[in-house]
């Protein structure tokens, strides 16, 4: 977490100030692929541009699948910035940039983790959340996350509201998914398809999860040293002049 001392202390932002406008799509990306990295990919981070761009336009663990353009996630950057919740790093020869979430928010680290994983993958259960959130938060069981859940739906208006919403149970679904509302408010209307049903064990989906998530860390990592060493050599990045 970033000490008070990284900030001018007129600009400190507390946890009780937050009233933040709705995020767009590609700032939510921005954010949660930065607050995943921290968690997956430590000796990586915090992250350049090139390996920021490439976490959010992952064809894997995402929903929906971007295609985020370097000038777009840029201009997610700056506005991100300018709401606490990213920091720009200096004393590197590459800008770095990683999350201030939680403090900015001002929510503990199990609710930002939650928050996190629904920005990059969209509503989900609560064991679907403790699930894939596995790496970077090891929750009790399902009751604690719903506990967490429960209490970013009931936080108070002098907080900046509430920060998650439980849909409305999907026709064949047995547990109702959460939504994050940094993006503004959810459509409650149309309830989200069913998930897909399987006889896949909760172990076997676990190591399903580490698996692909061992594979996603590995390029990030192989793909920031490639970058290092292209700096190192003076040549140009894959696609730039």
């Amino acid at each position: 977490m970033t000490p008070d001392s990284a900030y001018p202390p007129s600009n400190r932002p507390r946890g009780h100030d937050f009233q933040q406008r709705p995020l767009t799509p590609a700032e939510a990306r921005v954010l949660g692929t930065l607050m995943e990295k921290a968690r997956t990919v430590p000796d990586s981070y915090p992250l350049t541009l090139n390996a920021l761009v490439t976490g959010c336009n992952q064809k894997s663990s995402r929903e929906p699948v971007m295609s985020l353009a370097d000038a777009q996630v840029l201009e997610a950057l700056d506005a991100l910035r300018s709401l606490h919740m990213v920091l720009e790093g200096s004393g590197s020869r590459v800008t770095r940039y990683e999350h201030n979430f939680a403090r900015a928010a001002g929510v503990p680290e199990q609710s930002a983790v939650l928050l996190g994983m629904l920005m990059l993958r969209g509503p989900q259960t609560a064991g679907e959340l403790r699930l894939n959130t596995e790496r970077w938060y090891k929750f009790l069981d399902i009751a604690s996350v719903d506990g967490f859940l429960e209490e970013l739906q009931d936080r108070s208006a002098d907080k900046g509201g509430p920060l998650v919403v439980k849909l409305p149970r999907a026709p064949g679904a047995r547990e109702q998914r959460w939504a994050h509302l940094l993006c503004g408010p959810v459509d409650m209307s149309t309830p989200a398809a069913a998930a897909t049903s399987s006889a896949a064990t909760e172990d076997e989906l676990i190591a399903l999860t580490r698996r692909v998530a061992a594979l996603e860390n590995t390029v990030a990592a192989l793909q920031d040293q490639l970058q290092n060493l292209n700096e190192q050599l003076g040549l140009s990045q894959p696609g730039q002049p």
